[in-house]
This record gives C-alpha cells, sequence and structure tokens, in this order.
C-alpha cells in the first residue's frame, strides 16, 4: 500500500478513538450508559427527561399550517426508500457473492435509538425512525455502491465531490491508465480492511 495512505488511514483511526472517548465524556455528563446497542439513562435522569414530554396534540396544534400540509410529501418517499431497499437488498445478496465482495452489515448503518428517547411523544418518535430509516438506508446504500466502484471502476475524479465515500482513497488516480491496468485486479481483492471494520457483514 502507499505509504501516504497508510499514514491518512492512521490518522483516521487515531480520530476515530478521540471520537469515542468525547462521546464517553458526553455520556457521562447526560446521565446515560451504552447496553449493547440500547442507551439507558439513569433512573433520576429518565425521571427529569419525561417531565420535557409534550403532547402529540400539542405538537400538532402548534405545527406552522406549512408544515401540516407538506407531511404527506415527506411520508410518500417512504414508498421509495422501500422500493430502494428492497431492490439494493436482493443485489447485493444476489452479486456480491459472485464479485467476492463482502456484503455491506445492516446494523452498522440503521440506527434507531432516538425512537427511544424519554421525552419525545408518539409524533415526535414516528418522525426520529423514519428519519433515522432514511438516512441509515442511504448510508448503506452508499456503501454498497462503493464497494460496486471499487470492483468495477476504481479510478478517483479529476473533481472532487462534496464527500468522498469510504473507498476512494483507494482508487488509482484519474488519468493514470498504467496504474489502473496494473491495479485492478488487486483492487477488486483489496477487501482486508473491511474485513475488521464493524460493518463487515460476516455472512
Amino acid at each position: 500500500m502507499n505509504p501516504r495512505l497508510d499514514e491518512l488511514l492512521a490518522r483516521i483511526h487515531e480520530l476515530e478513538q478521540t471520537l469515542e472517548a468525547d462521546l464517553a465524556a458526553q455520556r457521562d455528563r447526560l446521565h446515560y450508559r451504552m447496553e449493547g446497542h440500547r442507551a439507558r439513562f439513569e433512573d433520576e435522569a429518565a425521571r427529569a427527561l419525561r417531565h420535557l414530554r409534550r403532547s402529540s396534540w400539542r405538537t400538532l396544534i402548534e405545527a406552522p399550517l406549512p408544515c401540516l400540509l407538506t407531511a404527506p410529501l415527506v411520508y410518500v418517499v417512504g414508498i421509495s426508500l422501500l422500493l430502494l431497499d428492497l431492490a439494493v437488498s436482493v443485489y447485493q445478496w444476489v452479486c456480491f457473492p459472485v464479485y467476492g465482495i463482502p456484503r455491506v452489515r445492516r446494523s452498522a448503518y440503521f440506527v434507531y435509538d432516538r425512537g427511544m428517547l424519554p421525552y419525545l411523544n408518539t409524533i415526535e418518535r414516528i418522525n426520529c425512525l423514519y428519519c433515522s430509516y432514511g438516512n441509515g438506508l442511504i448510508a448503506w446504500t452508499r456503501e454498497i455502491v462503493a464497494r460496486t466502484e471499487q470492483f468495477w471502476c476504481p479510478i478517483k475524479h479529476a473533481r472532487q465531490s462534496v464527500i468522498q465515500h469510504s473507498r476512494q482513497a483507494l482508487f488509482t488516480d484519474y488519468g493514470d491508465g498504467t496504474a489502473y491496468r496494473a491495479e485492478l485486479a488487486r483492487l477488486r481483492k483489496r477487501w482486508d480492511d473491511v474485513a475488521t471494520k464493524r460493518d463487515a457483514d460476516p455472512g
């Protein structure tokens, strides 16, 4: 591997560890702990948060009229999200074993903990679950597409987009045809880093 890339990946790992330490400090400050994938508040903190809950009726009554009128459009998008979910699921389960690409584990991207917060009412919980599903689906789909791109077209773009996906740092440089021809076969099998990541699906 490129030494410069090794250095960048090491720095990313360091930043991830720093972020985890900051999150641990935040959990202490807000009086909750993680039990597996579930956040559990201390009893006193949970009682205080329940006092902040507003009724669902109050949420509806105080909502701006434009928000109420456009809310159905927000949820209609859910139909497209479900169709995308189905298509991407079938694609990954059928094609990835053929290509030798590790499957992406759903649970690493779909996180529904906000729906359990004691200060949210029913409407707010439904909204949080819906947003968690939509964002999780897009992130999960992005990783599946990124791994597909690594197999079929591992070439960096000449112009950088706003955000890079997780695999692009491994790709050959734009315009370097010699490297592309020399590295393509190796890149199609370059999944050793995925095997140690939390989003690797062992099945």
